[in-house]
């Protein structure tokens, strides 16, 4: 068997982008990632384990994000985005994601599930007034479609609405709702008590009957403020009523959340493998450094294989959203085997430093169990799974 040496002169690859993809991103989608990465490495990382500990989000996080220019990337220059590409977007949730999944959750929320439905379904007046705001960091959105009774079955959501007049009046109760009690404007959607089709509306939280308290008993994604919303009789403008009709609306909306989720999740898993190649490289067992036992090179070269799969899968699938062809199966795919590899990776980081791998001096616990509730949102492991069964054999196993 004859066996082929690497040419002479070969760089070695780098831990950090092993099949160099980074060569197959433009100029332009490069320079914001590196923006981004420069400031949320330099003033976001050395604080956000405090933050996670502390169970809180700074307040003034939303207007830096919008400083840098991670929110709307992908929104048209007129109202402040800066109409980049999808792989610009994908790229900035993995530089945010690679510090913390609930920073990353802020910037997914404001740009996929707030800005989009706004921008593809709201009239004009309410794209003026609220798109600018919300690439700034002025104005914070959220979504309100999971229900206590209604997560994975967003069918069966029992929030409804009726027209008034000029109005139409919203009653119900939605769960798990990033930045609820810091939004000024939420994506409610609701069911028509008359037509029974679902229905979707901007609604300010200053309305009467709008109220949202914050879920504290979190042991994930501390670091994200997460709430109930309560719509007791709100009354909304029926120009506030957004120009969809049934779950194609949000469904739509968290297509676009979930390919965020694709591109961050890695930023997570990066982040898990350079502290275990760190502390296996420092850390002294029985006389030698961990690294040199076979078992740990073997993890490491597990971890490396699924970011690097990661990346290539994120890579492809941005390419094919600009190109139109981003069907939900193909999301669902990355969605579930991304978050699966990510989880792989910050299980066996946290492992591989052993008793200091549950301490919170250390990033891996803290994006574990942030990756738990990452690959349970926007769809579940085994949702995707059927979303993906259903589509191989043509038959609904829901």
């Amino acid at each position: 068997m004859t066996t082929v040496s690497a040419k002479a002169g070969a760089a070695a690859p780098s831990l950090r982008d092993f099949y160099e993809v980074d060569a197959l991103y433009t100029d332009e989608e490069r320079m914001i990632r590196d923006s981004v990465r420069e400031y949320v490495r330099a003033e976001l990382l050395p604080h956000v384990g405090e933050w996670w500990l502390e169970g809180v989000f700074p307040e003034d996080l939303p207007k830096r994000f919008g400083e840098i220019g991670a929110l709307g990337v992908t929104l048209p220059e007129r109202y402040g985005g800066a109409g980049a590409s999808y792989s610009a977007y994908g790229l900035v949730c993995r530089e945010v994601e690679y510090v913390d999944s609930g920073l990353r959750s802020f910037v997914s929320v404001q740009s996929s599930l707030v800005m989009y439905p706004i921008l593809r379904w709201a009239s004009d007046e309410l794209k003026d007034e609220w798109l600018p705001r919300l690439i700034s960091g002025e104005a914070v959105g959220c979504f309100g479609l999971t229900e206590p009774d209604a997560g994975s079955d967003p069918g069966s959501m029992r929030t409804r609405c009726r027209r008034v007049g000029d109005d139409y009046v919203i009653t119900g109760v939605k769960r798990w709702i990033t930045s609820g009690s810091r939004a000024d404007v939420a994506i409610v959607w609701a069911r028509d008590e008359e037509s029974g089709e679902v229905l979707g509306f901007v609604v300010e939280t200053d309305r009467d009957g709008f109220s949202a308290v914050d879920i504290k008993t979190k042991a994930s994604m501390r670091a994200s403020v997460t709430s109930e919303l309560y719509l007791d009789e709100v009354a909304v403008p029926a120009r506030n009523r957004l120009d969809v009709v049934g779950l194609r609306g949000p469904l739509s909306c968290l297509n676009q959340a979930r390919f965020g989720i694709a591109f961050g999740v890695i930023g997570a898993a990066q982040a898990c493998f350079e502290e275990a190649v760190a502390y296996a490289s420092d850390r002294v067992v029985f006389g030698v450094p961990l690294a040199s036992k076979q078992i740990v090179q073997a993890r490491l070269a597990d971890m490396l294989a699924e970011i690097t799969k990661g990346n290539l899968l994120a890579y492809r699938l941005g390419r094919l959203k600009e190109e139109g062809q981003d069907h939900p199966t193909r999301v669902s795919l990355a969605k579930r085997e991304n978050c699966r590899s990510a989880l792989t990776v910050a299980r066996a980081a946290r492992d591989l430093l052993g008793g200091n791998g549950i301490t919170t001096e250390y990033a891996a616990i803290r994006h574990m169990l942030n990756l738990e509730t990452v690959s349970t949102y926007e769809g579940t492991d085994t949702v995707h799974t059927l979303v993906l069964g259903r589509h191989i054999t043509g038959i609904n196993a829901f």
